[in-house]
């Protein structure tokens, strides 16, 4: 038996959850469609909002919209449904990534603080505090990426200090080579004429002591730099792993990701994700270390720590892809 009708009102807060997910350089690269007979939502790669040299295989793409999966399942579960999810569930559709149903469910609405956090959480890119966080805290956030069938390694100084040094070479190869600088700046403030991507207000800072590589999005674009500005002297990163990379990994790297960062939001902690190395096959083969029993491939680098929240990216409508199933 239901616990809720899905009407109008309901299926646009649902995309609009959906859409509150992070992708890279704010791409949003997804699209829904609702099957009414089946209440089945599908969503399905934007690939025109691709990254084509930064993203070559896709592999950004695929976490992005795992991302926006995790959203709607959280969201779908708060009006009363039971999510029944499956990844790339027609071989002969590539475009399409996921589907989740609206299956019938008795149970209470559950994950409340999960989908409160989805309305808040965003990247900051401002410095964070000198404050540690709690080892009660990673133990929740390591647990919430294993639910999702990866695995969440908080680093140590030293290694912390490494996957910096691989991040530091990534951005400096994307700033000097032409087509990866084109694909950030399409998608930079005045820039994008999607409405979508890198507004100016939440870009504009760099590390001062250079320990911490933000990302240039408008690279050869301005200047006078970036403004400077001292940021955490131990940043507390962490690496997302899965034991595969297939697509189908990349997808559930994405859920993983979102539900570390929608506790870490729920938990008051803000994040940034360094995605630059991945970027890099050989700069990213070194950002995880696989062991005789253990295969592993780095899906996400994640900046965390207390700090300032920052400003948020703009998403799109969500009514317009609710009426027409676009």
């Amino acid at each position: 038996m239901r616990t809720a009708a899905l009407d109008g009102t309901t299926l646009e807060r649902l995309v609009s959850a959906a859409v509150a997910a992070p992708s890279i350089h704010n791409t949003q690269p997804w699209r829904f469609r609702l099957d009414p007979e089946t209440l089945t939502v599908e969503i399905r790669a934007a690939k025109h909002r691709g990254l084509p040299h930064i993203d070559p295989k896709g592999r950004a793409l695929h976490l992005s919209v795992g991302c926006a999966v995790l959203n709607l399942r959280v969201a779908v579960e708060h009006f009363g449904w039971e999510p029944v999810t499956r990844l790339l569930p027609r071989p002969d559709e590539p475009d399409l990534l996921a589907t989740v149903r609206l299956g019938a469910t008795a149970r209470m609405p559950s994950h409340t603080s999960l989908y409160e956090a989805v309305w808040r959480r965003h990247s900051s890119r401002f410095p964070f505090s000198e404050r540690q966080l709690p080892t009660a805290l990673l133990t929740e956030l390591a647990e919430a990426a294993h639910v999702e069938g990866a695995r969440l390694h908080c680093l140590s100084p030293r290694r912390a200090d490494g996957v910096l040094l691989l991040t530091r070479e990534a951005e400096h190869r994307n700033i000097t080579d032409v087509d990866r600088a084109k694909d950030s700046r399409r998608w930079v403030g005045e820039m994008c004429d999607t409405g979508l991507g890198m507004p100016s207000e939440v870009l504009g800072l760099q590390d001062s002591t250079e320990r911490v590589p933000m990302r240039d999005f408008g690279a050869h674009r301005h200047q006078n730099g970036l403004t400077a500005r001292p940021f955490e002297r131990r940043p507390s990163l962490a690496v997302l792993s899965t034991a595969h990379d297939r697509r189908a990994d990349w997808m559930r790297a994405g859920q993983a990701l979102e539900r570390v960062l929608l506790v870490a939001t729920a938990r008051g902690v803000r994040a940034s994700l360094l995605h630059q190395a991945l970027e890099w096959s050989d700069l990213r083969e070194q950002l995880v270390a696989p062991t005789p029993a253990r295969s592993a491939h780095a899906q996400m680098v994640i900046r965390l720590g207390y700090g300032p929240e920052g400003p948020a990216s703009p998403r799109c409508d969500a009514a317009p892809l609710s009426a027409s199933g676009g």
